[in-house]
């Protein structure tokens, strides 16, 4: 879907597919309320519209782990708009009734109702839906044009047959090879189940580009989500071990707010394998994108500089290395002084006697008349399943059969020893990943081994750390130059990066070079470091930016300024000192039309946070209103939907006009 790289100054909003709400859909957003949301934004000004993504997540509610990267997900599709649905509006009616009237839109009910109900309608028309797949026929047509479909097909069957299992619990095909898929798809006794998914996702291609054809005329961009990483259980992974490194799982280093890091057990990419073949699988992602989108987010664009990789035998992240990055060899540790019994020493825990009989006697199994004869029992069954004593010294190593995390989880020992042991696993200076290949552990400073250093040991490993840590950086220009630069030159999208976090030095030059858009988060967009962390001032954000004041894994603006903010230090930052600490529609207005008049080309507000511009549509609690909270999983997560349909939304003249007001303020043209 082709767009302007240079689009003026614009006002978007952000939302869920599945947030939106009118009068046709199903207790869930659909692909066709996307035109009647083209008429409501065309109608206040505003020309974007923002979509997490959309891709088939299965009974995964979180959009970000999806069980292909091709594939469109069935909850969205309209069902009552298929030619076939003819004679089932008693059961659309009866799913409306039970769906519609929910706060919050009941994903797993709502994905299990529609899809028996386009099952039933696929098997009453199957005759027809069948010979449309011969030759030559529009189905058998769209096949060739999507052929990622048969490997989709062919997964979603056979995870199907092995009632949701991850593939790597199926009885057969854990490893399928390219002639296993090819004979899986074309077997006679599979081809109506195969040609079931193959006629889903053409419905659902068809309506997609229906609502985003219908958008793109009316001046209105479609900007889509590409998340970085796909889930391991997905039909990519494991169609396509070639282009992912399993052994690894993507995350974050330890920090503030998660002290063991964040593990997210996402396989990492091979870019050496990608490469290889031309990026070809990052292509045809970004090819089919390009069939809906004019813009996209690229998730997480940290990732292709480098991305922080954790064995898959760990839990935690704190045992993480970037890749790519800089080792350290066993030579250069030796040029420094330190042989191999110092090696070990920082490399490998070395775990006292005593603290394992400490450890068990703090527990409740050291309590009671018993107790220290249970906490010797205890201390020899560890001593056997997992520690090996270092000659006739009171300290033990791992045992060769402990690669990780998981394996101590899965001892049979005493709760607390788990725990003790899984803590003594993380305590090194240095992690070997290869033979002879080390990394610092990310906080080698505070381990049992670092303060035992000589001062000037200290000194020059904390220097060499240094060296290869500034010379990595390098590296990571080059890759995420490089990548990038696939992705920019495979489509004419407009590119934008979430790049949140901490951002090496790198990051914003490559952007800039390559006209990718960056992401400024207003509540964070700060000087950290600095005497009060002072706000950036809108006016010097960079045009080639997006600004939010607000994102899906955040708090909206009104809860973030009555549970979160420092509400001062804001009103100082925007210069309005007499500003309610209540939010209300004119505290909306405020911020909001602040926030439009910075210098970013696009600023973009999540679709609660645009309602808040009418006292119509405040829920009573604000929590209520978020799209996610990081951290935890319930069905509380990404299910947020609007508070009325659409077409309720757009006669409301208070919300009309202020946000006509504010696009009208947001399109006018900045001073450089």
């Amino acid at each position: 879907m082709k767009t302007a790289h240079a689009m003026d100054r614009t006002i978007g909003l952000v939302t869920p597919l599945g947030a939106l709400r009118s009068r046709k859909s199903i207790g869930v957003g659909e692909f066709p309320d996307l035109m009647e949301l083209g008429d409501l934004c065309n109608r206040i000004g505003v020309g974007l519209i923002q979509l997490l993504p959309v891709n088939d997540s299965a009974f995964q509610s979180s959009p970000y782990s999806a069980l292909t990267a091709f594939g469109l997900h069935p909850l969205y599709i309209r069902i009552g708009d298929l030619p076939e649905a003819k004679g089932q509006e008693r059961k659309l009616r009866e799913l409306g009734a039970q769906f519609e009237a929910l706060d919050r839109f009941s994903y797993g009910p709502i994905l299990t109702a529609k899809m028996a109900l386009l099952r039933e309608i696929f098997n009453q028309h199957k005759q027809s839906i069948l010979d449309q797949a011969e030759a030559g026929k529009p189905l058998a047509q769209w096949i060739e044009k999507n052929p990622w479909v048969r490997e989709y097909a062919v997964y979603r069957r056979l995870k199907d047959e092995n009632k949701g299992k991850h593939w790597k619990e199926w009885k057969t095909f854990q490893e399928p090879r390219a002639k296993d898929m090819t004979k899986l798809w074309e077997k006679p006794q599979y081809r109506e189940e195969h040609l079931f998914w193959v006629w889903i996702q053409s419905v659902a291609d068809r309506q997609f580009t229906q609502a985003a054809t219908y958008l793109a005329q009316r001046g209105i961009v479609l900007k889509g989500d590409l998340p970085i990483l796909m889930n391991e259980d997905s039909c990519d992974v494991w169609a396509h071990p070639e282009y992912f490194r399993r052994d690894l799982a993507a995350g974050a280093p330890p920090d503030m707010f998660s002290p063991l890091g964040q593990n997210w057990q996402f396989p990492i990419y091979d870019w050496e394998a990608l490469g290889r073949d031309n990026y070809s699988w990052w292509r045809n992602r970004l090819a089919l994108a390009d069939r809906y989108y004019g813009a996209y987010r690229i998730d997480h664009v940290l990732g292709f500089f480098r991305i922080w990789a954790v064995s898959k035998n760990d839990t935690s992240a704190v045992l993480g290395r970037f890749i790519p990055s800089l080792s350290i060899s066993r030579s250069e540790l030796e040029a420094l002084g330190f042989d191999s019994g110092r090696i070990r020493w920082l490399s490998q825990p070395h775990i006292p006697t005593a603290e394992v009989y400490n450890a068990l006697r703090s527990s409740d199994l050291g309590r009671g008349n018993d107790g220290e004869k249970a906490v010797q029992e205890e201390a020899h069954r560890v001593f056997d399943q997992a520690l090996d004593r270092i000659g006739s010294e009171e300290l033990w190593l791992f045992k060769d059969c402990i690669k990780g995390e998981r394996d101590i989880q899965a001892l049979n020992i005493h709760p607390a020893i788990s725990q003790y042991l899984q803590r003594a696993w993380r305590d090194r200076v240095l992690l070997e990943f290869e033979a002879e290949k080390f990394v610092p552990s990310w906080s080698y400073w505070d381990t049992r081994a670092f303060p035992t250093l000589s001062e000037k040991e200290r000194r020059d490993l904390e220097a060499l750390i240094t060296e290869k840590r500034r010379s990595s950086e390098d590296l990571w220009e080059d890759q995420g130059r490089r990548l990038l630069s696939v992705l920019r030159s495979s489509t004419e999208m407009l590119a934008c990066a979430e790049d949140l976090g901490a951002v090496p030095d790198c990051v914003p030059r490559v952007l800039e070079e390559l006209g990718i858009l960056g992401l400024r988060v207003v509540r964070w967009a700060r000087r950290w470091g600095q005497n009060g962390e002072p706000y950036i001032p809108l006016e010097e954000y960079g045009e080639q930016t997006v600004c939010t004041a607000a994102v899906h894994d955040s708090s909206t603006i009104r809860e973030w300024w009555e549970r979160e903010a420092d509400r001062d230090a804001f009103r100082a930052f925007i210069g309005e000192p007499s500003l309610s600490d209540h939010y209300t529609s004119e505290t909306a207005r405020i911020i909001l039309k602040k926030v439009a008049m910075a210098r970013s080309r696009l600023r973009v507000f999540q679709i609660q946070d645009l309602l808040h511009l009418s006292d119509r549509w405040y829920a009573d609690d604000p929590a209520s209103e978020r799209v996610n909270v990081p951290g935890s999983v319930n069905d509380f997560n990404w299910t947020y939907r609007l508070p009325a349909p659409i077409d309720e939304i757009a006669e409301d003249k208070q919300f009309i006009s202020a946000a006509q007001e504010l696009c009208e303020l947001g399109a006018q043209k900045r001073n450089r």
